[in-house]
């Protein structure tokens, strides 16, 4: 092995510290805290606490979303053309982390005048959206660039899920029990389903309940900007790519990626389907525990039960990948989310509503499932950028990290706006504090049966991911020569 080789190796193999992987765990930690409240409890306060209708708050999610499928692909060739002192990812965590932690409070604003205004709330909704994309894509772009380590890979994407976890605790165990508890309207003492637990809470779906949301955002947007801080501070970028390869960037390198990145493309579908399903259960989670189990104080404690293992079981994640293989790790995960599921269809039966110990163990199934499936497929995406770096020259993090965001940005427009369009055919009411049979069938096909199928449909697609880990070796190994002979 050569000289200029071995320093490779020592570089760009390095062992990730605990600090590195925390440090980068807490941007996920950060962007979930805001986009994670967006994406499961926007449509809820839009529909109700705003008063907007809920097909219009459907074509808004719907037309910021295309929007933003058509903006990713320049942020991303942006970020590969460029670098700067402070490394070629990282910056943006700065840059536009703080605007985004703004942006996103503003959809929250009790300002005179514009409750009920759509032209804001697309506006406000639309501007956090484009930023979002200008801090994930860099930050995702990250994900690639601290070690080529398989093993640090692994630990790393275990670790920042255990964080991103942990903020969705905040975000959907918590948020909706802090929003009640300042909300006004009929605040009394209620039983919140966490062994005889009682606090005073209220309505927060009623249109008095617009400062609580606020200021309950406000402390959330305030953690996520230190957390990117940090994030920034303790992160470093060491497989990036050289000066000639990011000189010959271009926007046109997103469809060769497609071309000729097969493992890309088969990750990129698996993507869409697993964020389509997951933001159709989140965005249906607070219509359905309102209005179908009528259990909308239990919300905090049934998240709380259901956030374990999504913060305590991804220490084992590198491990059962060596029991299931890759594909099986998929495949076993997925169906436990189906069986949960299927849990949750029992607990909408008549008769099985006051069931807490359904609601417990559903969610947790569900959840266990969910996050695993959707967590660990981010270890993936680094060894589908070496993949195309050994096919066509060039490392293309960004702009692969791209095509991951147009995946997800698919995914998250369908469960997004698809939901609230089908309750709208469904007839939902959103100013009836009860509903019809019709629209509570509509909340369950949407929040049960349809996550059900694409889950399904997401473990066949899953079967045909091609790079399996002997054929990670071979691919660093054939960087690791090309590298050197550039270098030396």
């Amino acid at each position: 092995m050569s000289e200029t080789t071995t320093q490779i190796r020592e570089d760009e193999y390095k062992k990730l510290s605990l600090g590195e992987r925390i440090g980068y765990g807490l941007g996920d930690f950060a962007q979930n805290l805001t986009f994670g409240t967006v994406g499961g409890f926007l449509a809820l306060y839009m529909t109700t606490v705003n008063a907007i209708g809920t097909a219009t708050a459907a074509l808004i999610f719907l037309i910021v979303r295309i929007i933003n499928v058509v903006w990713d692909p320049f942020v991303g060739t942006f970020v590969d053309k460029h670098t700067s002192k402070a490394g070629k990812y990282r910056p943006w965590l700065l840059r536009a982390g703080i605007p985004l932690m703004i942006f996103a409070l503003l959809m929250f604003a009790p300002l005179p005048g514009i409750k009920g205004n759509v032209p804001f709330a697309f506006i406000t909704y639309f501007l956090m959206d484009l930023v979002y994309s200008v801090v994930n894509i860099p930050y995702g772009s990250l994900n690639a660039s601290f070690t080529r380590d398989p093993e640090s890979v692994d630990k790393l994407t275990s670790t920042r899920m255990m964080l991103a976890n942990g903020a969705n605790l905040l975000v959907y165990t918590l948020f909706p029990k802090f929003v009640q508890m300042a909300a006004p309207k009929d605040n009394k003492l209620q039983d919140t389903g966490l062994f005889g637990l009682k606090l005073h809470m209220g309505t927060y779906t009623d249109p008095s309940a617009q400062h609580a949301w606020f200021s309950v955002y406000l402390v959330y947007a305030i953690l996520g900007a230190i957390a990117l801080i940090l994030c920034y501070k303790f992160t470093k970028e060491r497989v990036v790519a050289t000066a000639e390869q990011s000189a010959q960037v271009k926007t046109t390198d997103l469809f060769l990626e497609l071309k000729n990145n097969r493992p890309l493309v088969i990750l990129g579908l698996f993507f869409m389907l697993a964020f389509t399903f997951m933001f159709f259960m989140n965005t249906v989670n607070g219509f359905f525990n309102q209005f179908v189990v009528q259990h909308s104080p239990w919300m905090g404690a049934v998240g709380l039960i259901s956030s374990i293992p999504g913060i305590v079981f991804p220490l084992f994640w590198p491990k059962l990948k060596k029991i299931f293989g890759k594909k099986g790790f998929f495949h076993f995960f997925l169906a436990m989310f189906i069986v949960g599921e299927l849990l949750t269809w029992v607990w909408s039966m008549n008769g099985m509503h006051d069931a807490l110990w359904l609601a417990y163990i559903s969610t947790f199934l569900k959840q266990w499932g969910l996050t695993s499936a959707t967590g660990f497929m981010w270890a993936l995406v680094p060894e589908v950028v070496s993949y195309g770096e050994l096919k066509s020259g060039k490392r293309n993090a960004a702009i692969i990290n791209d095509i991951m965001g147009l995946f997800f940005k698919i995914g998250f427009t369908l469960g997004g706006a698809l939901p609230l369009a089908l309750l709208s055919i469904f007839h939902f009411n959103e100013t009836a504090a009860t509903q019809t049979a019709n629209a509570i069938a509509g909340i369950n096909v949407t929040a049960i049966w349809i996550p059900a199928v694409l889950a399904v449909i997401s473990m066949i697609i899953m079967q045909f991911y091609p790079i399996s880990d002997k054929d990670i070796n071979d691919i660093n190994t054939q960087l690791d020569a090309k590298r050197a002979e550039l270098k030396g």
